[in-house]
């Protein structure tokens, strides 16, 4: 999935999708795009290198994933015990939008306004 698309499809997750450049005053993440819901992250990736997209998923999933699939791993600089980092270019399109909705509904559930 290429970073446009990518985009387009945390944007129609919900009209209460927010993108947002959060970490534009540190100088190796300026570039870094997070999608919110209820005002808490779902989703993040950096857009000059479109390779990992960090998500959150249940921990018990986590380690199934990892298991199964050779491009989930260890997310960027959260903790892998509820995120993880997914290989963008080398997982299928369906599995990461499956993903991502997890992540969306997750982060909304959890924090319903």
């Amino acid at each position: 999935m290429n970073i446009e698309d990518y985009r387009e499809y945390c944007l129609s997750l919900g009209e209460d999708v927010e993108e947002k450049l959060p970490f534009t005053a540190f100088k190796y993440a300026g570039g870094v795009l997070a999608f919110y819901v209820s005002g808490h992250m779902f989703s993040f990736f950096d857009c000059d290198d479109f390779c990992v997209v960090t998500l959150k998923c249940q921990p018990d999933r986590i380690e199934e994933l990892k298991a199964q699939y050779s491009y989930i791993g260890k997310p960027f600089n959260l903790s892998p015990k509820y995120w993880m980092g997914v290989d963008a270019k080398a997982a299928p399109d369906h599995l990461l939008q499956e993903l991502t909705r997890n992540s969306y509904e997750i982060v909304k559930a959890k924090y319903k306004k």
